[in-house]
């Protein structure tokens, strides 16, 4: 999925997702004028060559997203008003029905644009709701006429594809009515869990090994599990085991120091792809047993976006199972952060974009949460410019009615051992978005931060005759560095280097080596259904802890916050800077060979900390932790919208 070719720089956002597909009422007048849709040729068409043109009969199936009325740089603008403090307009947040009554394309717009398409050979075969896009079907020939564009056969990312050859080219008399066009290009785009590491195998059973510790440095790692054999020091130092996995309430005790906030009046959304049937149980028994307390009548409900059109494990699935722990992490670490914040789930009907465009479109249409927090993505270089442009307008209409979305920053790193290539991931990357990276966290007996440092992990396995560490190489680690998407944002200016976008803004918890304790329902051996718990982390944690954190702050203030980058810009005190050295290097890690029990064998390995590929942490802003993890100083109440 992923490539190791170079990523084309793209221009500006405004100028990526306003961009309007210019089209006339007539076929005769499709392109008497025509008008190249910017970025609407495949950026990856420069690093390849033709194949030969695509058979006119071949099908295409295609959506074609309308603007909002006024255009997206006008929405931008009001989006960031609305959301910036000391704004006129500042918490003067629209509903969703005053939303649509201003913003929404009319009904003229759909029939103006309907007949074109038609009249160009496509079918449109479904309007969205609230007249978002349009989903059309027709063929290659129904493209050249429509669009003035051949569309070519590619060898893409190890896939046969077909794509527009150049520009898509459209005419200019409702150019400011829509938005994009995605389908034409049948690259796959799909998104992916950020959550790291072997932890994140379930619902196949998985137990963490032991000796694990409860709380951060209980046990030393100067024996190996059977208490008698000795493990070699690191660094000439035993390290601690690495913990079994923090609960909610050492998490809590850690970032909210006690408070008696607890999120109540406060609703979080969480998007992730499909829907685990045992979420409801298994997030109920997890709480009680942790320390969470239950969840009260209504407090937790789950929608699935159906039907579910892309499912298995091949080339172009999505492994259906792996996101169940995906939402089992997500609706626990919301929960735990907020025990009592009504959390609303929505399942995604694939990991393809279209679907997830779909889902957080949901979210903003419903209009019955605060803050929407996401644990997916992809790298910014597999990103279609025209898919861009559709979720942008989703997060703002979010913010225009006050919705904050999180995203997690990534698991990769700077991603270069991954695609080749230095580059942030997407949607974390969004201006409208923000960014959440990744700490490790040393929890200790009282529930204190005993320190934190940036998550980055080098490996290193025991060696055969069990008397030295050797090097693995680096494994995985907080996602950062420049947007090749954006330019950099005002709210970020003389706080981050420029020119471009910066992620992340702000960081959690995310190393598995100091991960979260979740429990799912699994299958252990061939036929074994249970509950079990294990340790996980990535930045798919530090995201939900985040978001949970920030249902405080919105219960304390009384007001939602929209976009919420210029309020943490604006606030870098609020957020502790995460700088130095840790006080250890690293955790002594213990696994079991089966990932069940030691009846296989026992692994042993040292997982360091700080240790982010290219980037690094250090004072101030910096490409793992942003500005830093929020401390209890986030919760207090700021300032209010003006009357």
């Amino acid at each position: 999925m992923r490539t190791s070719k170079k990523l084309a720089a793209l221009t500006t956002a405004t100028a990526l997702v306003t961009a309007a597909l210019a089209v006339a009422p007539s076929a005769d007048a499709a392109l008497a004028q025509p008008k190249a849709i910017p970025h609407s040729a495949p950026l990856w068409l420069a690093k390849t060559k033709s194949l030969g043109h695509a058979s006119a009969s071949a099908k295409v199936s295609a959506r074609v997203y309308l603007a909002p009325r006024g255009g997206l740089a006008a929405l931008a603008a009001t989006a960031t008003a609305l959301s910036t403090p000391g704004s006129s307009t500042y918490g003067h947040f629209l509903t969703a029905a005053q939303y649509n009554a201003k913003y929404t394309p009319t009904t003229a717009t759909v029939k103006q644009v309907s007949s074109w398409l038609a009249s160009s050979g496509f079918t449109v075969s479904k309007v969205a709701a609230h007249n978002q896009y349009l989903s059309i079907s027709g063929n290659v020939r129904a493209v050249k006429k429509a669009f003035g564009a051949d569309v070519d056969v590619y060898h893409h990312n190890g896939a046969t594809v077909h794509a527009p050859a150049s520009a898509l080219k459209a005419p200019t008399a409702l150019a400011a009515n829509v938005l994009a066009v995605t389908g034409v290009d049948t690259s796959v785009q799909k998104v992916t869990p950020a959550s790291a590491g072997p932890d994140a195998a379930p619902p196949a059973g998985f137990y963490n090994g032991q000796p694990c510790s409860k709380y951060y440095g209980q046990l030393k790692s100067t024996y190996q599990a059977d208490y008698s054999t000795p493990l070699p020091k690191f660094a000439g130092k035993s390290l601690p085991f690495a913990v079994c996995g923090y609960t909610g309430p050492q998490l809590r005790a850690a970032y909210e120091g006690y408070t008696p906030l607890t999120g109540s009046g406060v609703s979080v959304a969480i998007i992730d792809a499909y829907a685990a049937n045992t979420i409801a149980a298994d997030a109920s028994k997890y709480a009680i047993q942790n320390g969470d307390g239950s969840y009260a009548p209504g407090q937790f409900t789950q929608t699935k976006l159906t039907p579910f059109t892309h499912t298995g494990t091949g080339p172009t699935g999505c492994g259906e199972n792996g996101w169940y722990g995906e939402e089992t992490l997500d609706v626990e670490a919301v929960h735990a952060m907020a025990p009592e914040a009504d959390i609303h789930y929505y399942g995604a009907s694939s990991c393809y974009d279209s679907d997830f465009i779909d889902a957080l479109s949901l979210v903003v249409q419903d209009d019955a949460v605060q803050v929407a927090t996401n644990s997916w993505g992809d790298v910014e270089q597999n990103e279609s410019s025209q898919n861009v442009a559709a979720y942008e307008s989703v997060f703002l209409q979010g913010a225009v009615e006050g919705i904050t979305f999180t995203f997690s920053s990534g698991d990769n790193g700077d991603e270069l051992a991954n695609t080749g290539i230095r580059q942030a991931d997407y949607p974390t990357s969004d201006p409208y978005v923000t960014s959440v990276g990744g700490t490790s966290a040393a929890i200790g007996s009282t529930g204190s931060l005993i320190f934190q440092a940036s998550w980055g992990t080098h490996k290193y396995s025991l060696s055969s005759n069990g008397k030295a560490w050797n090097p693995v190489g680096y494994l995985y680690g907080s996602g950062g560095g420049n947007s090749a998407l954006f330019p950099q944002p005002a709210y970020q200016k003389y706080v981050a280097p420029g020119p471009a976008r910066q992620v992340p803004d702000v960081a959690m918890d995310a190393d598995p080596t100091t991960g979260m304790l979740v429990g799912e329902t699994q299958v252990f051996g061939t036929k074994t259904i249970k509950y079990g718990e294990y340790r996980i982390g990535g930045t798919s944690l530090a995201s939900p802890l985040f978001a949970g954190m920030t249902a405080l702050k919105i219960q304390n203030t009384g007001h939602a916050f929209g976009l919420l980058n210029p309020t943490v810009y604006s606030n870098t005190k609020e957020f502790t800077d995460i700088v130095g050295s840790p006080r250890d290097v690293g955790n002594v890690r213990v696994d079991y060979a089966n990932g069940v029990n030691p009846s296989d064998g026992i692994l042993y390995s040292v997982r360091t900390f700080g240790q982010d590929s290219s980037l690094t942490a250090h004072k101030g802003w910096d490409d793992t932790t942003g500005v830093g993890t929020p401390n209890s100083a986030w919760l207090a109440a700021g300032p209010a919208p003006a009357s």
